[in-house]
């Protein structure tokens, strides 16, 4: 984290909560964060398991699929980027009760086929119980996360199909913790809560991205969720993948100044979302719905007015009203947004300038503008989508 840029704090209502320490500028990174664990969203077993298993390498994640060089485990097969990285995972992310683990399950699932989500569940508990085992430390640290110990854990048919599966096929080796039903249905709760997805290349010719990777980051995983944030994520997993792991960190950066005292706030998902589908995802995925400014507006608004959203279609002379707020005062802008949220009718759009300036136009895109970090001598003037890469000056967004 960067030196007193931004802290944890209790929000009443939010629980806990990154604020920011000092004023804060936009593009400005306020954290580069590791993963404490990481695990593949492929399936054990379909059509193109082959084809995608080849795809990436088992301990950084980044694309292998066009390098001649090909170095695989001679056990289960799984592929690395280089021999070196092979050489870490050994002793890291692919032991050898991972290794056997992994055969063990891609053989159960192949006779036994279940949902997606079943097999990436029993992917990330191989994960998490090797990690209790190659690094304690790193281990607590996932179990201090948010993730509470159901009431009943018998009564989670996920947690105890996954136990006894494990227990019967590939039982972990001696923990300090004891391997039990209430702590995999606890390390179930925090992957759900916590987990960020590292995603395929970005595409005009294909709308959405598919997940490559699952990484729990133990700092990130503070943030918040905002349908308006004011921060957002940044990774470059194919970008000089090494065996150190580096190329699976993420960073914060600002969208735009913030004042001393706000919460900075991420969106868990694309913005362009239309009201019903973000709560459904947040409830669904998170179990809260969602009162920021945003939803408040659009909560009022028919599911006519919703469908008929878009950013091309936004008023420019609405925009142009809206876009004033912006180079106001942090603390005068802040009042006055409290000062008329409540004046705000049904068919206004406060959001505006957001969707215009923020958001990314690139086809099948809807990623988030962030400018560029900003250096010593220089006021930042160009603009990065989050998703696809694509860079932009400040006039032509």
């Amino acid at each position: 984290m960067e030196t007193a840029a931004i802290g944890v704090t209790e929000i009443e209502g939010r629980g806990r909560a990154m604020v920011a320490l000092r004023p804060l500028k936009g593009g400005e990174i306020v954290l580069r964060d590791s993963p404490i664990v990481l695990y593949s969203a492929l399936p054990f077993h379909s059509d193109d398991h082959q084809k995608n298993n080849n795809c990436y390498c088992s301990h950084c994640f980044t694309s292998i699929s066009q390098q001649p060089q090909k170095v695989s485990c001679s056990t289960c097969g799984s592929r690395f980027c280089t021999f070196e990285c092979q050489s870490v995972a050994s002793t890291t992310s692919h032991t050898p009760w991972v290794c056997q683990a992994l055969i063990r399950l891609r053989q159960y699932f192949s006779d036994h086929h279940q949902p997606l989500d079943l097999q990436l569940q029993a992917r990330f508990l191989v994960s998490a119980y090797n990690l209790a085992r190659v690094s304690p430390d790193r281990f607590r640290m996932l179990s201090s996360l948010q993730g509470s110990v159901p009431s009943q854990p018998d009564a989670d048919s996920s947690a105890t199909f996954l136990h006894s599966l494990i227990s019967s096929i590939c039982p972990p080796p001696p923990l300090e913790l004891e391997f039990s039903l209430e702590l995999t249905s606890v390390l179930l709760a925090k992957d759900k809560l916590n987990a960020f997805g590292l995603m395929e290349p970005f595409s005009e010719e294909r709308e959405g991205r598919s997940v490559r990777a699952y990484g729990i980051y133990p700092m990130a995983s503070f943030f918040n969720h905002d349908c308006l944030p004011n921060a957002c994520r940044f990774d470059y997993i194919d970008v000089a993948g090494s065996a150190s792991g580096n190329n699976t960190d993420i960073t914060i950066r600002m969208i735009h100044d913030v004042p001393q005292g706000r919460e900075i706030c991420l969106s868990y998902f694309p913005v362009n979302l239309k009201y019903a589908e973000r709560q459904k995802s947040l409830r669904d995925d998170y179990g809260f719905l969602c009162d920021c400014d945003r939803c408040k507006v659009e909560a009022n608004w028919s599911e006519s007015d919703d469908d008929g959203l878009e950013v091309d279609a936004i008023d420019e002379e609405e925009a142009e009203d809206t876009s004033g707020v912006m180079d106001e005062d942090p603390d005068e802008q802040m009042q006055d947004e409290e000062d008329t949220d409540a004046m705000k009718g049904e068919d206004d759009f406060p959001h505006a300038y957001f969707f215009l300036t923020y958001m990314c136009d690139r086809k099948n895109c809807w990623g988030t503008l962030a400018p560029l970090p900003p250096s010593v001598t220089t006021t930042p003037s160009v603009m990065e989508c989050n998703l696809c890469g694509t860079c932009k000056n400040l006039d032509q967004v």
